[in-house]
């Protein structure tokens, strides 16, 4: 016989327009080849019979590799080029022992077979790597360096420019990560991202912080080299091959050795001996390469810390839709966790939810998505069902259908309306079957709350519901636990009628109106029967048992936050109490008190010049004069509007509600003082309940919390041991 037709496969160039026959052995390679798979490709390895070698100007009996995209993978990558054969020609002239594409079509590839075996499968995942085969790795990476720009497909639009940008690259990986990654996967998974506590605009920000670093020359990077793409060969002359290089990029060396140190999943004794190695081989063929290596690779570790949380939360997820146990449950919750972990830092997240809270937002995420088939074909949840709590009845205009309809919904709500308060994860959805918008409030399991609550929040709303007073609260409907543990508790909806919107708070303090709205409200509560909610409430001595509960409260804070708390001058419990005992308030009748009336519990409704109250959970029965003045203490007040709400209030009540308020007001106000230095400081310790965004503004203002304190309890403020301390509560 005499030599096949040579193919343009032979002069490096893949054939793109495979005939018929390429395309039955394509087929053939999926039904009988044998398979493995990767996250973004489904690999076939079959030998080639004599039309197609001859095709492929191969040798019948040669084995290829049929890689085909996976068609569900999740766009979880930051792509350079879209074809990989341009980058493996590219290549091949500096490791010839890659693999190189033969033929190509819609969806397919066709990639000569590399002998060997991968190293994940000699060596696996956390387990050290041979000092031979690190130099050798290292080697590999360096070798990168000498591909010429040249030969390399054309860069997208808005690369940098520069060649030596290392800045400039880490921050184009940052937008490319936002724009590849977190943005194609928002609609389906930022719910799921807002739950566990990671915000839309978490990689944004962390593009506008890139540091200046030194300037190294750019050179390919393969961008993806893990033990899954490292081939051991057979033969002795080349130990490693590398093998998929969809995802390689052109910049800065040393974001190679960042992703290879990650991924590669060495442990930890061994990456300084990586390093080493990396650095002494680049250094034999390009120095300046190496250039600040000691400062700037943790750059690099860090954004890839970072950027993998996204993938690796996304994984987990689609895991447990494809298959749902308790034992997957609990590996996805582990990996989760470890990823928040990885990222919490480089992402400046404010708090990581712990693994019971990661578990109740997994499976939330995938009850609403599981299809158990059916006319219907009802998500998961309605299989796993709800338990109702006795204590709540069922509205008749809410029944138990529109209850399963709302958990349904909960976790594919959109990441705009899933809002994470101090002690609740609040998920607002709408149920076509009852035509209202709802609000699903879970409790945040591994919160430790130091002001404890009172009263049941779903008793006082049917209180206030039942009552004939003009408060404007939401509605109980619903009140329950579904798997695994997990309580929640479904309100009417109060925000804008679009709940694609956000709601409206005035955190920057009251407007007249809404001042005048808000007391007349307060008025109202001292109608609602509070016998009802507490039996032996309203007894004299609220301001007694106020200040003991502040006592009780700094006594058992932790140890560290009392430690930290006596270096910046603030009393322990015993002397606090003996500072406190020196005040005293006279007398009112009791009413119900909502308790904590900060801006992002009042909410500003469409069409209406009233402020909706919401979020009940620390409610309590005491001296209508301390829910005015706490108000005051938690919202901006500007002198005239708390001068307006006090004499509107004085004018709308009996004197036995208002007596003596104007000689009292102010020992509330030193006391929610004295009560916020020491709260706001546990968090800043603990970390807890950062998330919530009325958190968030009094631990940046701390310093000043601090200062007005300590001056409201007559003491001095203390030079502290470190002079910086103070400063660095800011």
């Amino acid at each position: 016989m005499g030599a096949p037709p040579v193919p343009r496969t032979a002069l490096g160039v893949p054939t793109t327009a495979p005939d018929a026959r390429l395309r039955g052995f394509v087929e053939r390679a999926t039904r009988c080849g044998l398979a493995s798979s990767g996250h973004h490709n489904q690999n076939y390895v079959l030998p080639l019979t004599e039309p197609e070698a001859r095709l492929l100007g191969r040798e019948p009996g040669t084995s290829v590799t049929v890689r085909i995209r996976r068609s569900e993978a999740l766009p979880v990558v930051i792509r350079t080029w879209d074809n990989e054969d341009e980058i493996l020609g590219a290549v091949k002239g500096i490791l010839p022992h890659v693999p190189q594409c033969l033929a190509k079509g819609a969806g397919f590839a066709i990639h000569s077979y590399v002998e060997g075996v991968p190293l994940s499968s000699v060596c696996g995942n956390d387990k050290p790597v041979d000092t031979l085969l690190i130099k050798a790795l290292a080697g590999l990476l360096a070798q990168m360096a000498q591909v010429r720009r040249g030969t390399l497909p054309p860069l997208p639009s808005g690369w940098p420019r520069n060649g030596t940008d290392s800045q400039g690259f880490l921050r184009k990986l940052a937008q490319l990560a936002d724009q590849q990654i977190r943005q194609p996967n928002w609609a389906a998974f930022g719910g799921l991202f807002a739950a566990l506590g990671i915000p839309e605009d978490a990689l944004i920000k962390l593009a506008g912080r890139t540091p200046v670093m030194a300037r190294r020359p750019y050179s390919l990077l393969h961008a993806d080299l893990h033990r899954d793409n490292l081939i051991v060969s057979y033969g002795g002359t080349l130990p490693l091959i590398c093998v998929d290089w969809e995802l390689a990029t052109y910049g800065d060396p040393l974001h190679d050795l960042a992703t290879h140190l990650v991924r590669m999943r060495y442990p930890a004794h061994q990456w300084p001996e990586v390093i080493e190695a990396w650095e002494e081989a680049m250094r034999r063929i390009r120095p300046a390469a190496v250039n600040g290596l000691a400062k700037d690779l943790s750059h690099y570790l860090a954004f890839e810390r970072a950027q993998s949380v996204f993938p690796d939360v996304m994984r987990a997820a689609r895991s447990l839709e494809e298959s749902f146990s308790q034992k997957n449950l609990d590996e996805a919750t582990a990996e989760v966790s470890r990823a928040l972990g990885a990222a919490a830092v480089p992402l400046r997240l404010r708090s990581v939810p712990g693994e019971q809270e990661i578990e109740r937002a997994l499976f939330r995420w995938v009850a609403s998505r599981r299809d158990l088939g059916g006319a219907e074909r009802r998500p998961a949840v309605s299989a796993f069902g709800w338990q109702p709590d006795p204590r709540l009845a069922l509205s008749a205009d809410f029944p138990e259908v529109a209850v399963r309809d709302a958990l349904a919904s909960e976790g594919a709500a959109p990441a705009g309306r899933v809002f994470k308060g101090t002690t609740h994860l609040n998920t607002v959805v709408r149920v076509p079957t009852t035509g209202l918008s709802v609000v699903v409030r879970r409790k945040l399991s591994e919160v430790c709350r130091r002001e404890p609550h009172y009263l049941s929040e779903h008793a006082v709303l049917r209180a206030i519901e039942e009552a004939p007073v003009a408060v404007a609260a939401p509605r109980a409907l619903a009140l329950g636990e579904t798997y695994p543990n997990d309580s929640f508790a479904i309100h009417t909806y109060v925000g804008p009628r679009d709940i694609d919107r956000p709601p409206n708070h005035p955190v920057n303090g009251l407007l007249p109106h809404e001042a005048d709205g808000l007391v007349d409200q307060l008025c109202a509560l001292t109608r609602v029967d509070y016998k009802q909610l507490d039996p032996l409430a309203g007894e004299r001595g609220f301001y007694r048992w106020l200040k003991s509960e502040l006592v009780r409260l700094v006594r058992e804070l932790p140890r560290k936050t009392q430690q930290l708390a006596r270096q910046l001058g603030l009393p322990d419990a015993g002397r606090l109490e003996h500072i406190l005992s020196r005040q005293e308030v006279g007398h009112r009748e009791p009413s119900l008190l909502h308790g904590d009336l900060n801006p992002w519990n009042l909410v500003r409704r469409d069409g209406s010049d009233a402020l909706t109250i919401i979020d009940w959970e620390m409610a309590l029965v005491g001296d209508p004069l301390y829910d005015l003045v706490r108000h005051m203490h938690l919202t901006p007040t500007r002198p005239e509007i708390r001068d307006r709400m006090f004499h509107r209030w004085e004018r709308r009540l009996p004197s036995e509600y208002t007596r003596d308020w104007r000689e009292d007001w102010q020992v509330y106000r030193r006391l929610e003082i004295v009560r916020s230095a020491y709260i706001d400081l546990d968090r800043i310790v603990t970390g807890a309940s950062l998330d919530a965004p009325n958190v968030r503004r009094a631990v940046d203002s701390y310093a000043v919390t601090l200062a007005v304190a300590t001056g409201a309890l007559g003491l001095p403020v203390r030079s502290t041991a470190n002079p910086y301390l103070a400063r660095a509560l800011v």
